[in-house]
């Protein structure tokens, strides 16, 4: 059995540590914002994982019906035209908001009464065209946003971030146009939103795979329009598709195969506009290890251990990592129809965490302070995060296979204590605090009975694990356990 020996440097001066994957979570569209149970998840990510802002794109869609007809028009001869209605979005806000949740107010997508063409994306059939008239959209988007001030108050709405489009650069199908549509597309969005209040922060590019990064810079800031804060999505399997993004690493990293892909484009993201002298905030509002609809390892452990990693080396060179996505809640291709199927919510149809859901938990126990970790049998797929607290110490330990379907392995973790303290552990496995086991236990059922729900949510609480063995040696206090491969393990200690 492999031994990983970790020697956290409890006395040396820690560094800064932001919890950068709490704060933003992503639901699929805005319309699913009328659930109960997708605004329940929301409350159990606010609760759990600190979730206090809530991406989701369609808010114009026209299944909002923000532009539609009027009642009173029924019977009459004469054409009635189409009129603004922002009830359905003021109903999800205001739910938002009571679940202590604000919006990332997103002007996607178009209403079919303004745009350009007709390209549309998604079972929702949403258009992605340009409008046929910038400055009428662009007072469309600033009453939509003058609306929420009028309701809300200024102090209230400061505290959201108002995001242009979504992946404009993958044309087709996000958006009928090319780079420069999209720049007169913010620009005109830009002006939307400033003209309300100077102060709200407004961001893109929200491009694939973090492309077109200089270049949106340099627009904004020559034409007037700079953007407020800057966000990025990469999936780590973007590589198989000639990415143009910025990317810090071996090149052998830029290959679909290599599991350390999208670190190399966020260090590159950073280090680019570091080079840029942008100083605003950096969201990379959507990540995840495979971009894929179905994906059943998304689902695994081994998703987890990659979360974890990528966290790990990462986290620190941005303000917001969220996720792609909280919820399976979903329909971009199709609206799943089993318990567990693929999907890439890190909640099920029916709220069950999932090993990625509870990596996001392990990690927000860890402290907001960090300690440099050394040691034997570590390397870029095994390693660890230790941490400080007022309540003690933490160490996460991380374990990812060296493919995403390789056989479950044993490792031996010793970690050395600053002191003798009261020691927990908290696994993620095959077994320990797998849900998916758990279902698969009891038959795979595709649809849930209502008791059998219940079993399951009474099953899903993250479980600690047998108490580590703790001993003496003549070069300090050790805790021994073991781990999975693909597998993650969080290490608390208190009283040390």
């Amino acid at each position: 059995m492999t031994t990983i020996a970790l020697r956290p440097a409890w006395s040396a001066a820690p560094t800064p540590f932001k919890h950068t994957w709490e704060g933003l979570v992503n639901i699929d569209q805005f319309r699913w914002l009328v659930r109960k149970d997708c605004l329940d998840q929301l409350k159990q990510a606010h609760d759990e994982l600190g979730a206090r802002h809530v991406r989701a794109v369609g808010m114009f869609c026209d299944e909002m019906r923000v532009i539609g007809p009027t009642p009173t028009s029924f019977g009459k001869k004469e054409t009635v035209p189409p009129r603004v209605n922002w009830q359905v979005v003021d109903y999800a806000i205001d739910e938002l908001l009571a679940i202590g949740i604000n919006p990332m107010f997103t002007t996607t997508f178009m209403p079919s009464t303004m745009a350009s063409g007709d390209m549309t994306v998604f079972s929702t059939k949403s258009r992605t065209s340009p409008p046929k008239d910038y400055q009428a959209w662009e007072d469309f988007v600033s009453a939509a946003v003058q609306h929420q001030v009028d309701r809300h108050g200024r102090d209230i709405v400061k505290n959201w971030y108002f995001e242009v489009w979504n992946e404009p650069n993958l044309s087709p199908p996000f958006f009928e146009g090319k780079k420069p549509d999209f720049f007169k597309l913010w620009t005109h969005a830009w002006r939307a939103v400033k003209r309300v209040d100077e102060s709200f922060q407004i961001g893109g590019p929200s491009t694939a795979r973090a492309e077109w990064m200089a270049e949106f810079v340099e627009y904004g800031r020559k034409n007037g329009c700079p953007a407020d804060y800057i966000i990025g999505h990469c999936y780590n399997n973007d590589s198989a598709f000639g990415a143009l993004s910025p990317f810090d690493g071996p090149q052998g990293d830029r290959e679909n195969n290599s599991p350390h892909f999208l670190p190399g484009v966020v260090r590159g993201v950073k280090q680019l506009l570091d080079q840029l002298g942008f100083k605003g905030q950096v969201h990379w509002n959507e990540w995840g290890r495979s971009w894929y609809p179905y994906d059943e390892v998304r689902e695994s452990v081994q998703e987890a251990a990659f979360v974890a990693k990528t966290l790990a080396e990462v986290s620190q060179l941005g303000d917001y990592f969220a996720y792609w996505n909280l919820s399976d809640i979903y329909d971009q291709v199709g609206y799943g129809a089993e318990t567990f199927h693929g999907n890439y919510g890190m909640l099920n149809l029916q709220g069950l965490r999932k090993p990625n859901y509870q990596t996001h938990q392990l990690l927000s126990r860890l402290g907001h302070q960090r300690v440099a970790v050394e040691g034997s049998g570590i390397d870029l797929m095994v390693n660890a995060i230790a941490t400080t607290s007022e309540k003690g110490q933490q160490v996460l330990v991380y374990a990812l296979g060296e493919t995403d379907l390789a056989a479950t392995t044993t490792r031996q973790v010793e970690v050395r204590l600053p002191a003798a303290g009261r020691v927990t552990l908290h696994r993620l496995g095959s077994r320990d605090n797998n849900i998916l086991t758990a279902w698969r236990d009891i038959g795979a059922p595709a649809y849930l009975t209502a008791a059998l729900r219940r079993d399951l949510h009474a099953a899903n609480a993250l479980m600690p694990s047998t108490p580590p063995v703790v001993t003496t040696r003549p070069d300090g206090v050790w805790a021994s356990f073991t781990m999975e491969c693909p597998g993650v393990a969080l290490l608390e200690v208190r009283g040390a």
